[in-house]
């Protein structure tokens, strides 16, 4: 499956077929991230049920402390 990644274009593997599942991909699951699918937002209850298709357009933005 091919998808827009924070506006690249990126090539999943069959596994991952959830938000959930790309944010572990990703290696990002424990972070806090704001996670948005053609143009909506998702609460984090959506990230295990919301399934990617074929060209969606995501933005993941996480964040970083500092001081």
């Amino acid at each position: 499956m091919n998808i827009l990644l924070n506006g690249d274009s990126i090539y999943l593997p069959e596994h991952v077929v959830s938000v959930s599942d790309l944010l572990t991909h990703f290696q990002i699951q424990d972070k806090v991230v704001i996670v948005e699918i053609n143009g909506e937002i998702l609460t984090k209850n959506d990230h295990q049920t919301t399934k990617l298709s074929d060209r969606d357009r995501i933005e993941i933005v996480h964040f970083v402390g500092g001081g």
